[in-house]
């Protein structure tokens, strides 16, 4: 049964308990989304830059690839706003910054380097040519470099990571200033970060190189660079999602925004990548709809409105969705390397799809039980023992509804 409204401008009484479970559930869907772009490829991002995409069929092959052409943005821009959404939702005012980073850098790092180990053993020749390529990888600053056998080197998706990394390392400077912000200048300033995800691809367009032309994009290595992989023009994602976290908090999320509508909006936004110019298709045509649905999914749990996304097996497939995204650098580039140039008929073509779905979430989940988690409980927190936190209370948005800082556990997806 669903608890009753909250009024407008009242913190929802159970926001500081709520670990926002369908939120876990959705974000598989973001990682699912990542596994057809990449899966529908016509050139892989690791060089000769052969085909992925299995079908012989060359219309079913361009009509797989078309309807794919954009989810993988799209799925690794919710992925961003998710991040800066659940940071600020569980942040801890007067946490040490070493004590953050110490979890966020458990977080990702022990995936990232069994990933790429793995990826050096099985594919030596692919993977390593010279320590300038690879080793910027490995610490995660290879995005900052415009050179594709840089910043797509060892394990192509990895370099999300190199976002992620820039987050958790600016996040306890950042939330310092976003806290401060009251009222409806939350709402000013979400929409001063859409704007720059526009200000970004303005720049890459006008200011940028347009050549040489990038082997696996219709725009140049360089503009790509900019536009998608370069860490700081990705903050922008980042704080727009935890100024929804605010917004949710304060319980200024207004009702009529709610799941159905938002779900309504990102199919109207995935259709608007069909007619933008290619660079707004990376962030700017879907970045609206991306954040109302993260903040009314969060809403309908902060309110006790349970969804199917909730449920066991969702929140699990959530849990190992890190994972799951984080192999397919293995499961489809590499391993469709081993399967040669050949496409095949449409029911192998399906079966090889199926495949790297399988392949991938069984090497997801073990990366979430025998690496994530294991790493995460041995290393995330300081052995010395410590009290039990203390919610905080920070100033109200209002008079009178005071906004309270839930001390759950991040489940951001990277």
């Amino acid at each position: 049964m669903s608890s009753a409204p909250t009024p407008q401008g009242a913190a929802p009484a159970r926001a500081k308990l709520s670990k926002l479970p369908s939120l876990t559930g959705l974000r598989f869907f973001a990682a699912l989304l990542v596994f057809f772009f990449h899966s529908s490829l016509s050139n892989s991002p690791i060089p000769p830059n052969a085909p992925i995409n299995p079908f012989a069929d060359n219309t079913l092959a361009a009509l797989y690839e078309k309807a794919f052409v954009s989810t993988g943005y799209m799925g690794v821009s919710f992925c961003f706003v998710l991040s800066g959404f659940v940071l600020a939702w569980s942040a801890k005012p007067g946490e040490r910054m070493t004590a953050f980073w110490r979890r966020r850098i458990t977080k990702i790092f022990p995936n990232h380097l069994v990933v790429s180990a793995a990826v050096v053993v099985l594919f030596a020749g692919a993977a390593i040519t010279s320590v300038s390529h690879w080793l910027p990888n490995l610490l995660l600053i290879h995005t900052f470099f415009p050179q594709p056998l840089i910043n797509l080197s060892l394990n192509p998706p990895s370099w999300s990571l190199g976002s992620e990394l820039l987050f958790y390392l600016l996040f306890p400077l950042l939330i310092i200033p976003i806290r401060k912000i009251r009222g409806a200048g939350l709402w000013v300033w979400a929409a001063l970060m859409v704007a720059g995800t526009i200000v970004v691809q303005l720049v890459s367009t006008h200011l940028v190189p347009d050549t040489p032309k990038s082997a696996i994009t219709p725009i140049s290595d360089m503009q790509f660079w900019f536009g998608y992989l370069f860490p700081p023009g990705r903050l922008f994602e980042f704080v727009l999602g935890a100024i929804l976290a605010r917004l949710v908090l304060s319980g200024r999320w207004p009702r009529q925004l709610g799941i159905g509508l938002s779900l309504a909006l990102v199919a109207v936004g995935y259709g608007a990548t069909f007619f933008v110019p290619f660079q707004y298709t990376f962030v700017t045509a879907t970045i609206v709809p991306i954040g109302l649905l993260i903040a009314a999914v969060a809403d309908s749990d902060v309110r006790d409105r349970s969804t199917w996304l909730s449920s066991r097996p969702m929140v699990w497939l959530g849990e190992v969705s890190f994972g799951f995204y984080l192999v397919q650098g293995i499961t489809i580039f590499y391993l469709r390397t081993l399967l040669g140039p050949a496409t095949f008929s449409t029911p192998v073509a399906l079966l090889v799809i199926a495949l790297f779905f399988a392949v991938s979430l069984l090497a997801g989940w073990l990366l979430y039980r025998f690496v994530e988690m294991p790493a995460m409980r041995r290393f995330s927190r300081s052995r010395r023992p410590a009290s039990a936190p203390v919610p905080v209370v920070i100033p109200s948005q209002r008079s009178g509804a005071p906004e309270r800082t839930p001390a759950s556990p991040e489940q951001d997806l990277v």
